[in-house]
């Protein structure tokens, strides 16, 4: 039998990780060809996934935070190929916040998680695509827009590393005094929406910024966005953000958010705004934002709560 062939594309800022190191030596000690590539500067999650791809790997393995899984489902996304046709794609968690891999169930030990891979068969899931200033960009999660947004851009690498999920709490903490709504109008199938907006999430899946779960309902299989709208609230901003960033976010929100699921969204605002596209700000006056469904394999749990049950 044909062992199988893997790539971990390794995130540069986890090149020294020893538990990493030792996961790849005992895989390797069970016949798996791992080959290891390090990313240095943008582009070369792509070129590794286009080596793996001529090569015939079986699978690819991000090793990193929500931004690395992305980057490489968006370099496995972007190719001319069916799903069952590219790699399947694995994950390493070794970020900040770690959203995609919480909310899916994936151990954060390494070998763990290379032994997941290992031993659960890949199954589609959709990714999410959008569109802004004439560009396209993917992402595995969640693209999130308003507090939630300048809170992730606005906390400092050496903050995280410090305090790792909790950096985001303290920066959240931080701008409570300073939170103006955002004016857009957004619309999608049987869906209209106008208004100021303190918090937004588009979802593939459940949660960012360091654990707010803004689409807590989410699954990645399922052809849909799972769309939540925080509306201005005038004389509660505070007290509602505080709750919403001390006692499990989702229970705050559902008493005031408007939510939806759809296979597309537009979002257009007047003055120019700021979505984080799992760690990716992208700004702009006009958004198009879609589902595309099974469009990359992974490997996750048989019972991850972001797969809906089998039929």
């Amino acid at each position: 039998m044909t062992p199988p062939r893997w790539c971990l594309i390794l995130n540069g800022k986890s090149a020294g990780d020893d538990a990493v190191r030792n996961a790849v030596d005992v895989m390797r000690g069970r016949d798996v060809v791992l080959d290891v590539r390090v990313t240095w500067e943008a582009g070369d999650a792509d070129r590794y996934v286009a080596e793996a791809i001529g090569r015939g790997t079986d699978g690819v393995i991000a090793a990193g935070g929500d931004g690395t899984l992305s980057e490489v489902a968006a370099a496995l996304a972007h190719r001319d190929k069916a799903a069952d046709a590219l790699p399947a794609l694995g994950l390493l968690p070794l970020g900040t916040a770690n959203d995609f891999a919480t909310a899916a169930g994936i151990p954060v030990e390494a070998l763990a998680a290379l032994e997941l891979v290992h031993g659960q068969a890949a199954r589609p899931i959709d990714l999410l695509r959008l569109q802004a200033n004439g560009a396209t960009h993917w992402a595995a999660n969640l693209a999130s827009g308003g507090f939630g947004t300048q809170v992730t851009v606005e906390t400092h690498d050496g903050l995280k590393k410090l305090l790792g999920g909790l950096a985001y709490l303290v920066t959240g903490m931080a701008r409570l005094g300073r939170i103006e709504p955002i004016d857009a109008r957004m619309r999608g199938p049987g869906f209209e929406w106008r208004g100021g907006f303190i918090a937004l999430g588009v979802g593939n899946g459940r949660q960012a910024g360091g654990g707010q779960a803004l689409c807590p309902e989410a699954v990645i299989d399922d052809g849909l966005l799972d769309v939540t709208i925080v509306p201005e609230l005038s004389g509660e901003i505070g007290s509602t953000l505080a709750t919403l960033l001390k006692d499990g976010r989702h229970v705050a929100l559902d008493q005031v958010a408007v939510r939806a699921r759809l296979p597309w969204l537009e979002i257009e605002a007047d003055a120019p705004l700021v979505l984080n596209l799992d760690g990716e700000p992208v700004e702009s006056n006009r958004f198009h934002i879609e589902c595309v469904p099974g469009r990359v394999r992974m490997h996750l749990p048989a019972d991850s709560p972001l797969l809906a049950p089998l039929a």
